[in-house]
């Protein structure tokens, strides 16, 4: 496997220092980063704010159920939610897959 030189001449391109990267980029890495962790500490503050309030899910073939929200894991991979109300009827407690989540409101 033959990698392409890098804009300096000697790296390969991949060094987080090079003028290649941070142009691939698109500016200040460190800047990005701290836009990224500070919507990320709102978005698991607003989780957090919404605990025991009603919800509506979207979900995916169009059905929408209500719930209570209890917790979201850290991953993003389930929401746990208790008194789930679906066309089946009302389960007292369950995990709802975020993949299978398109939308939610409080």
């Amino acid at each position: 496997l033959r990698l392409p030189r890098g804009p300096d001449g000697c790296s390969r391109g991949f060094s987080p220092t090079s003028l290649r990267f941070q142009a691939l980029l698109g500016g200040d890495t460190v800047a990005a980063q701290g836009a990224r962790a500070a919507l990320r500490q709102r978005y698991l503050r607003g989780l957090a704010a919404a605990r025991g309030r009603p919800t509506r899910f979207c979900l995916r073939a169009g059905v929408q159920v209500d719930a209570v929200f209890g917790a979201a894991d850290v991953e993003a991979v389930a929401f746990q939610v208790d008194a789930l109300r679906t066309p089946l009827g009302v389960q007292a407690a369950a995990l709802l897959r975020c993949a299978d989540v398109l939308a939610y409101s409080f």
